[in-house]
């Protein structure tokens, strides 16, 4: 079987195809490919809270060490841009977290990051690809000379949560004195985001602080869904703010003190606003992916900043995030980054980002989203997924690349993007994108438009042109 790298490295079902062997031929293209660049060197290596995740990645670090590498391998499970930072500060020639991130528990990966700590770019991701084709074919062998290599025990918290302190307003959270539920979803974020809120003067109520690599039976995703423990904790409590990660803690979840969840598109649209307000002296403008709202279009212009439009994949943002061209980089899946950050989501950045919000405006998110649309007019955008017949996926690709229609419902067609999927931008400034899934037989459909009761609308409208 065909080990394939998606927008997050590659992933599959534990002891189907992710097993030790596929693991170590992951490991050795990995390291053969950079070996073509400049000889050997270090690799940090990290993993999650997912079932054997600590055995995959010792078995990972071995064999880079087999083969004459030096592999630091965190001592306990760590979140993805903690894996980030420790790559860097180490002068690492890339890292490999063991993380199959938001999936279900079924599922580990290998995230695969380069020298910068960003996600390796699709160009690196395809040399990979054809090198373990190569290794399974049998017609390439990695066995370097020079020596064994070694395995060093790394623990990178505390340089990480460092770090963050001259990123986020400590005194502004200090001062406020919030009281805060932390749902971590049994995953990496534990004993980083609630340490560092506690050192800095607020109440942590824990969610779900335990290992489980069965995340209580769903994915570990930060989603409304699935965050309904943390908000009875809010509301029984009567806490400022519900904060959530999800496995690898690169994303981020919210819920407002009146039980509200609040989706990521506006977090985004909150942040960057406020970013705007209180980093004056930070240059830059925004990048979001072409299914990101356009409300941070609006914000950015209204502060003179440009906006940078990407394809769907945040690998796309961190390029410009190591270029210091954006203020704030983010993706409606729940993804931010800020400048002089790594090149790479990070959720408990994106919280604590939130909590200094909250603890400065004094204010609730519904408040300032009700504050942010008066300002800048209200924008409503979600996204569902349509199964698709082989009979209805074969019209649906026709019907794409086709010229597109004059209306989608009764939404007139102004102009069409194919960036990234198709996206019908309408005259009113609504929107619909469809993306095919490359993973199953699913197209992903994106809206954006005025109001709760029209998007509802144009979802619904969505979906029926899929299976029309």
């Amino acid at each position: 079987m065909a080990i394939a790298f998606g927008t997050s490295g590659w992933r599959a079902i534990i002891a189907d195809e992710f097993t030790m062997a596929n693991v170590r031929i992951v490991t050795q293209a990995i390291a053969s490919v950079l070996d073509e660049d400049a000889t050997g060197g270090s690799m940090v290596i990290g993993y999650d809270t997912r079932f054997m995740s600590e055995r995959f990645a010792a078995e990972c670090a071995g064999e880079l060490a087999r083969l004459g590498w030096t592999a630091f391998l965190t001592t306990r499970e760590t979140p993805t841009p903690t894996i980030s930072h420790a790559i860097r500060s180490h002068g690492a020639r890339g890292g490999i977290n063991f993380t199959a991130s938001h999936n279900p528990p079924q599922y580990n990966g290998m995230k695969f990051s380069t020298a910068d700590g960003a996600p390796a770019l699709p160009e690196q991701t395809k040399r990979v690809e054809k090198r373990i084709a190569d290794i399974q074919a049998g017609s390439f062998t990695y066995e370097r000379t020079g020596g064994a290599g070694q395995v060093i025990p790394l623990d990178p918290r505390e340089d990480y949560l460092l770090d963050l302190t001259g990123k986020i307003d400590f005194k502004r959270i200090s001062d406020a004195a919030l009281r805060v539920a932390y749902d971590s979803l049994w995953g990496t974020g534990r004993g980083y985001l609630d340490e560092i809120l506690r050192r800095n003067g607020c109440e942590v109520q824990m969610v779900h602080d335990h290992r489980d690599v069965l995340f209580g039976g769903y994915s570990p995703e930060p989603s409304e869904r699935n965050l309904g423990e943390m908000r009875q904790v809010v509301l029984d409590q009567r806490l400022d703010l519900g904060v959530s990660t999800d496995g690898d803690a690169d994303r981020f979840g919210f819920i407002d003190r009146d039980g509200s969840f609040i989706s990521a598109n506006h977090i985004l649209a909150l942040v960057l606003d406020y970013l705007c307000e209180t980093r004056g002296d930070w240059s830059g403008g925004v990048a979001r992916s072409v299914a990101t709202t356009h409300l941070l279009d609006r914000i950015a212009a209204h502060y003179g900043r440009e906006t940078f439009e990407t394809p769907v994949g945040f690998k796309y943002i961190g390029e410009m995030v190591n270029n210091d061209r954006l203020i704030l980089g983010g993706e409606e899946s729940a993804g931010l980054t800020v400048k002089g950050h790594f090149p790479e989501k990070d959720g408990i950045l994106a919280c604590l980002l939130v909590v200094e919000m909250v603890a400065a405006r004094r204010a609730s998110l519904g408040e300032m989203i009700e504050s942010l649309f008066r300002k800048f007019g209200a924008l409503y955008s979600e996204r569902v997924g349509v199964k698709l017949t082989s009979d209805v996926q074969s019209r649906l690709q026709k019907r794409l690349a086709a010229e597109p229609p004059a209306k989608i419902g009764d939404w007139r067609v102004s102009s069409v993007n194919r960036s990234d999927g198709v996206k019908y931008i309408f005259d009113d400034g609504s929107w619909l994108l469809l993306r095919m899934s490359g993973t199953e037989p699913v197209v992903r459909c994106y809206a954006e438009t005025h109001s709760k009761k029209d998007l509802e609308v144009l979802l619904e409208t969505g979906s029926q042109f899929v299976r029309s």
